[in-house]
């Protein structure tokens, strides 16, 4: 039985979207035979009786429904916008918000771990 080994990939790219109470990673790692899958995770600050925990969900996108992905995720999104909320403006919170978009690159293997790594993977 293997040990863990190579259970958190390193990750190749990563952006980081803040919003509100929720922080939304977008990572990019490699599987052993080089070939790369994307994660999404929500990460949310909770409060419980001894102090903050984070409550995580997320989500492994594989190569090969990256286009069925997007495009449902494209259809669904424009079906809110066009069909069930035409008035309301979304650009609003692009404005707001355009500083909490972060992304990073692949870090050397020597580079030690960020704040924002272990909370987001504790």
């Amino acid at each position: 039985m293997e040990d863990n080994q190579g259970k958190d990939r390193a990750e190749i790219y990563s952006q980081r979207v803040r919003a509100g109470k929720r922080t939304y990673f977008f990572d990019v790692k490699s599987t052993r035979s080089n070939d790369y899958y994307l994660t999404i995770t929500e990460s949310r600050r909770r409060y419980k009786d001894d102090g903050y925990f984070y409550e995580k969900h997320k989500i492994f996108l594989y190569k090969e429904d990256f286009n069925k992905f997007m495009t449902a995720l494209q259809e669904t999104v424009g079906h809110v916008k066009e069909e069930l909320m035409p008035e309301y403006d979304f650009d609003q919170f692009e404005n707001n918000n355009h500083e909490e978009v972060t992304t990073t690159q692949e870090a050397p293997a020597h580079a030690t771990t960020s704040v924002d790594e272990e909370l987001k993977w504790d």
